[in-house]
């Protein structure tokens, strides 16, 4: 069963924001992603997810489904998936990708604005959205809000390189120089610099750290971009728009993002040790 519920009213939300990711999935649709490179990414974001907790009648939310590439993954392990996002144009491409499930709706809100009753579902998570809202803790505790008690929550947060050395926080604010320039120009523009930088600069330093760490044994986790050297370079190409592309970008500590999930009502909060930083669960009171 589907459904389509328009936004109304004023949210937690950068409208051109909201715009771009909807062409950037128009785009970037994730059909050049293979079934094993999706099944890998889906068990790194998902690593510290409690899935115990679910029965196969669960019922939950995915807050900003843009493609509906995790939910693809998601919904034959539960009862219903409800899919939020804000950008219609998103919203299309998951529609098309999971029409064929009879067991997810979609909703056309903003996270603050999600048509599901408080305290009513049994599960859910928001990877890679919260962080470009103009109030993320205010996100996350809307969405934390229409949990049952005692049900998990899984959120991936940009992380602020906390657990990196200064050399590696230093490339990176040099890239966010470039990304908030080129994040405000035309669509088209910052399309085609997205596909220069894929092709310059995440193709040669991933294929290096990969080629170092099968030949030589190297420890590249410190080498920057180093967790895409088993990913496609579709994926790369998906990415580099998303990083230069996109105009608000909010980045926290381990420890900020802990105190806005025990603010928000959660419990037990958990992260993975590992890539992408941070992925972290919590349990609502």
């Amino acid at each position: 069963m589907t459904s389509n519920h328009e936004n109304t009213g004023p949210a937690n939300l950068d409208r051109a924001v909201v715009d771009d990711f909807g062409a950037e999935w128009q785009r970037f649709d994730q059909s050049g992603v293979t079934e094993p490179e999706m099944a890998r990414m889906f068990g790194e974001y998902f690593a510290v997810f409690p899935w115990e907790r679910l029965t196969p009648d669960a019922v939950g939310f995915d807050a900003g489904c843009g493609s509906g590439r995790w939910a693809a993954l998601m919904a034959p392990r539960v009862g219903h998936l409800h899919c939020v996002d804000a950008a219609g144009a998103a919203l299309a491409v998951a529609k098309q990708r999971l029409g064929h499930m009879p067991n997810v709706s979609f909703y056309e809100a903003s996270v603050d604005a999600m048509p599901l009753a408080d305290g009513s579902m049994d599960f859910g998570y928001s990877l890679g959205v919260l962080h470009h809202m103009p109030d993320t803790a205010a996100g996350l505790a809307a969405c934390v809000r229409k949990l049952k008690p005692g049900a998990p929550m899984q959120v991936y947060l940009y992380y602020a390189f906390d657990n990196r050395p200064a050399w590696f926080r230093l490339v990176w604010q040099i890239s966010d120089v470039i990304r908030q320039v080129v994040s405000r120009m035309p669509f088209r523009l910052k399309s085609l610099l997205a596909e220069i930088f894929a092709a310059t600069v995440y193709w040669p330093l991933t294929r290096s750290a990969r080629l170092c760490e099968k030949v030589f044994g190297t420890d590249v986790g410190n080498w920057p971009l180093s967790a895409y050297r088993w990913r496609s370079y579709y994926s790369m190409r998906t990415d580099a728009l998303d990083k230069f592309g996109t105009r608000l970008e909010q980045r926290f500590t381990a420890a900020q993002i802990t105190a806005m999930m025990e603010a928000a009502g959660l419990t037990d909060i958990r992260f993975s040790q590992a890539v992408p930083f941070w992925c972290a669960v919590g349990i609502k009171k």
